[in-house]
């Protein structure tokens, strides 16, 4: 999993977490009953609901029409930074962080360009935006969604805890962004980014805004929301305008396999001495305390990534004592770490991908501006918290 792959062979994390779900089963380190049942079945169908709404907000040009609108307002090099931080930041934490980055990347890319403006800090800014804002709410990120499933937390509860971190958050990268980028910023001549026409399906946008927008309302109300968002995604299906095809393949399948795998496998760790060595090195080190879960947090999850360190620290938050705050914790860390390197977050690699053709990032051009935002952003995490 810290890896990425199997040297040698042609293994992803997915097939690493499927590969060892299956060896707890096949060494009889679990049943097949067992295994069926360790699986959260709450944080899938929530996860799955919410990528199939995600699906159609973006394949009805919502999103691109939105960025662009906003993007196109903006006449200096610094209004055009706090428009797609504002951008990124905002819809990362409702929408899911990936989404946002696979719809602003080759926005900012094509508007950079045409500008002549050097794309490499507006690109880290879509990227970092997308990590901090998806802190705010249990849909702004795969971990979060299992947080919000393990520890019961209400919708509207979460989100009244981390928004602060998350606004706060983005007012940092906004600030630390032209530090390290000045000669890009200290050309303040103004700008003028011409229209470029977007093609929507109006009819579908109406309609996935308006389930989008009841969607999240009954999440703020309490009703369940794996309920809520299955049945939204479920009555997006129901459409003339979009082949169901393109909405399928808008489903990221390998995450939710590698959810499944990666249950299972914790949930065999679990039965051996090893979760009662982690209990106790878990109070040997104070895991408790505020700061020392937040650091535990962020460096495990920039070795086997933030979904795989969520679970691990599963059965050590469940016997803290105030398992409530130290979800929230974990929350936090898990997801500001994302911003450390280049690795620490699919959103990054979205970017850097998406990005390659025309702009190289290279992991330390990266980790100078990751580092320190991941450092600053987590010391207020821990302050707030």
């Amino acid at each position: 999993m810290g890896i990425g792959r199997l040297p040698g062979f042609r293994v992803d994390r997915t097939g690493a977490a499927i590969i060892g779900a299956a060896l707890m089963i096949a060494t009889g380190a679990l049943t097949m009953e067992q295994a069926r049942a360790a699986v959260d079945d709450q944080t899938i169908i929530l996860l799955f609901g919410m990528m199939i709404v995600v699906a159609n907000l973006r394949l009805s040009g919502f999103f691109t029409l939105v960025s662009a609108w906003v993007v196109e307002r903006t006449r200096r090099p610094i209004v055009l930074l706090a428009a797609i931080v504002a951008v990124s930041g905002f819809f990362s934490a409702f929408f899911v962080n990936d989404t946002m980055c696979l719809v602003l990347t080759p926005l900012v890319l094509e508007i950079t360009l045409r500008l002549r403006r050097n794309p490499v800090p507006y690109l880290l800014a879509v990227a970092m935006a997308a990590n901090i804002g998806s802190v705010a709410t249990i849909t702004g990120n795969p971990q979060n969604m299992m947080i919000g499933s393990f520890s019961g937390i209400g919708y509207r509860a979460f989100l009244g805890a981390m928004a602060p971190v998350g606004a706060t958050g983005l007012v940092v990268l906004l600030a630390l962004i032209p530090i390290f980028y000045r000669a890009e910023f200290r050309r303040e001549t103004m700008m003028r980014i011409e229209h470029q026409p977007v093609t929507v399906e109006r009819l579908q946008l109406w309609k996935s805004l308006l389930i989008s927008v009841a969607m999240v309302g009954f999440f703020f109300v309490g009703w369940p929301a794996p309920e809520i968002a299955l049945t939204a995604g479920a009555l997006l299906l129901i459409t003339r305008r979009i082949e169901p095809e393109k909405v399928y393949r808008e489903i990221d399948w390998p995450l939710l396999g590698m959810f499944v795998g990666l249950f299972i496998v914790v949930a065999g760790m679990e039965r051996t001495p090893l979760a009662a060595d982690f209990l106790s090195a878990a109070t040997r080190f104070h895991l408790e305390r505020t700061a020392i879960l937040s650091a535990a947090a962020a460096l495990l999850s920039n070795i086997v990534s933030n979904v795989p360190a969520v679970l691990i620290f599963k059965p050590v938050v469940a016997r803290l004592a105030d398992p409530r705050h130290a979800w929230l914790v974990l929350a936090m860390s898990s997801t500001l770490a994302g911003n450390l390197t280049v690795l620490g977050s699919v959103a990054n690699l979205i970017v850097l991908e998406r990005a390659r053709r025309d702009v190289h990032i290279s992991f330390w051009e990266y980790a100078r501006l990751g580092v320190p935002v991941t450092l600053v952003t987590l010391a207020i995490g821990v302050a707030l918290l």
